[in-house]
C-alpha cells in the first residue's frame, strides 16, 4: 500500500523579542493601552466634574431656599377689638371667624403703624395666616399686645441675602435697625404644601404625594413582575406565544414614558373613572411603566440560579412550587431587588406620565389618602421652575435637594435589603 508523502512541518522558531520590528509592535501595544486607560480616566473625571457642578449649583441655591426671613410685627389685639369669641376659636370655624373679622386687613394696618407707610409690602401676603394660627393657639392674645414673627415679603427676603433692589435694601436696613427682622431655617418649607407666595410654599404636600404614589407603584409592580418572571422562566411552555410575550415585554421596557401616561389616562380615568390627580392613579400608571424592567431583571436573576439547586431539591422529594419559593426565589431575590431599584428610581423621577393624568394641578394641601388630589416632587419642581420670581428659583433648587435625598434614602433601603438577602455560593 502506497501512501502520499507527508510534507515536513517547518521547525517553530522562537520569537525574538529583541528585534526592532517586535519592539515597535510592543511599543504600539503599550501606547494603545495607555490611551485606553487615559480615555477611561478622562470619562470618569468628566462625569465627576458634571456631578460636582450639579451638586454645587443645587447646594448654592438650594440652601438659601431653606432659609426664611421673618419680621417681628407688634400688634395691639386689644385695640383691634376683633368680633371673635373664644367659643368660635375652639371650633372648626375658627379660620372663617378670624377671616370674617377682618384680621388680614388689620395685620397690614399693624405693619404700617409699626414701621411706617408702605410697610404692609414688607410682609408676605399670607403673613396674616401666621397671626391667625397664633391667635388660635393662644386666644388670650386677643386681650393684649403681642409681637408675632411673620414671614417677610420676597423683596425683603432677597435683601436679607444681599440680592434685593435698593428700595428693599433700605427697608431691610430700617427693619434691622429696629431689631425687627431675623433669618433662620425655614421649617415651614418641610411642613407646608404649595402656595402662590414663594415665602409660604412648602414641599411636604409633594413629598407625601410621592410617598403614596411610590407605595402604590411598589405594591403593584413588584409582586406582579416577580410572579410573571417566575411563570415565564419556570412554568411556561416554550412556543411561539411565549416568544411573543417575551418580545413584547422587552419592547415595553423601552417605550417612552409618555405612552404609559396616555394609557393611564385612557384606562384609569377614561374607562374606570378613577379620581383625577390621585396617588392611586399615578401609582398604577407608573407600575405599568416599571413592570417590564422588574420582569426582565427577575428572569435574569432566576436564570442565574444554578440548576443543581433545583435538581437537589427535586431529588429529596420537594414539589415544583417548593423548589421555586423555598430555593430559587430566595437565591434570585438580590438580583430581583436590583431591577426593582432601577425601576423605582425611574418612576420617582418621571414627570411626563403624571402630567397626562392631571397631577400638575395646584394642590394647596397635603393628601390624606390614596384618592385625594396630590402632586409629586418632579412635577412640583417642574411647576416652580416655570415661575419667574427669584424666591421660586431658590425653592426649586431646595426641592431638587429633597428629591435627591429621597432617592438616596429609597435606594439605600433597597441596597440594604439586597445585601441582607444575598447568598454566595
Amino acid at each position: 500500500m502506497n501512501s502520499a508523502p507527508v510534507p515536513a512541518t517547518p521547525a517553530r522558531v522562537p520569537t525574538d523579542w529583541r528585534t526592532q520590528a517586535m519592539q515597535r509592535r510592543l511599543k504600539r501595544r503599550y501606547a494603545a493601552e495607555r490611551r485606553f486607560r487615559l480615555l477611561g480616566l478622562g470619562a470618569i473625571v468628566l462625569s465627576a466634574a458634571f456631578l460636582v457642578y450639579l451638586l454645587a449649583t443645587m447646594l448654592g441655591s438650594g440652601i438659601q431656599g431653606f432659609q426664611r426671613t421673618e419680621v417681628r410685627l407688634p400688634i395691639d389685639f386689644a385695640a383691634l377689638e376683633l368680633p371673635v369669641t373664644r367659643e368660635q376659636l375652639s371650633g372648626r370655624g375658627a379660620d372663617l371667624a378670624l377671616a370674617s373679622a377682618g384680621l388680614e386687613e388689620q395685620v397690614s394696618v399693624a405693619a404700617v403703624k409699626a414701621f411706617g407707610e408702605g410697610a404692609d409690602d414688607w410682609i408676605a401676603g399670607n403673613a396674616w395666616t401666621t397671626v391667625r394660627d397664633a391667635v388660635k393657639a393662644d386666644p388670650s392674645l386677643l386681650k393684649r399686645k403681642a409681637v408675632i414673627a411673620v414671614p417677610a415679603s420676597a423683596e425683603i427676603d432677597g435683601a436679607a441675602r444681599g440680592s434685593g433692589r435698593p428700595e428693599a435694601e433700605a427697608a431691610y436696613a430700617k427693619l434691622a435697625e429696629a431689631d425687627a427682622v431675623k433669618s433662620g431655617f425655614n421649617w415651614g418649607f418641610l411642613t407646608r404644601a404649595d402656595a402662590t407666595d414663594p415665602g409660604a410654599v412648602g414641599i411636604w404636600g409633594a413629598l407625601k404625594g410621592s410617598l403614596l404614589t411610590m407605595l402604590v407603584t411598589l405594591l403593584i409592580a413588584f409582586p406582579v413582575g416577580v410572579l410573571t418572571a417566575i411563570y415565564l422562566e419556570e412554568y411556561a411552555v416554550k412556543n411561539r406565544w411565549t416568544d411573543l410575550i417575551e418580545v413584547s415585554i422587552n419592547n415595553l421596557a423601552a417605550v417612552p414614558s409618555i405612552i404609559f401616561g396616555l394609557l393611564g389616562l385612557a384606562v384609569f380615568l377614561g374607562t374606570f373613572h378613577l379620581p383625577r390627580s390621585a396617588p392611586i392613579v399615578g401609582g398604577m400608571t407608573l407600575a405599568l411603566m416599571i413592570m417590564p424592567v422588574i420582569v426582565i431583571a427577575g428572569r435574569n436573576a432566576i436564570k442565574a440560579v444554578p440548576p443543581s439547586i433545583r435538581d437537589a431539591a427535586l431529588g429529596i422529594g420537594a414539589s415544583r412550587i417548593q423548589v421555586v419559593f423555598h430555593h430559587v426565589l430566595p437565591l434570585a431575590l438580590p438580583g430581583i431587588l436590583t431591577g426593582t431599584i432601577i425601576g423605582m428610581a425611574r418612576a420617582l423621577g418621571e414627570t411626563a406620565p403624571l402630567l397626562m393624568i392631571g397631577m400638575r394641578a395646584f394642590i394647596a394641601q397635603a393628601p390624606d389618602g390614596l384618592t385625594d388630589p396630590a402632586t409629586v416632587l418632579p412635577v412640583q419642581i417642574f411647576l416652580w421652575s416655570d415661575e419667574v420670581s427669584r424666591g421660586f428659583v431658590e425653592k426649586t433648587s431646595a426641592a431638587i435637594l429633597v428629591l435627591l435625598l429621597f432617592l438616596l434614602a429609597m435606594n439605600g433601603l433597597a441596597i440594604y435589603l439586597r445585601n441582607k438577602f444575598e447568598t454566595r455560593w
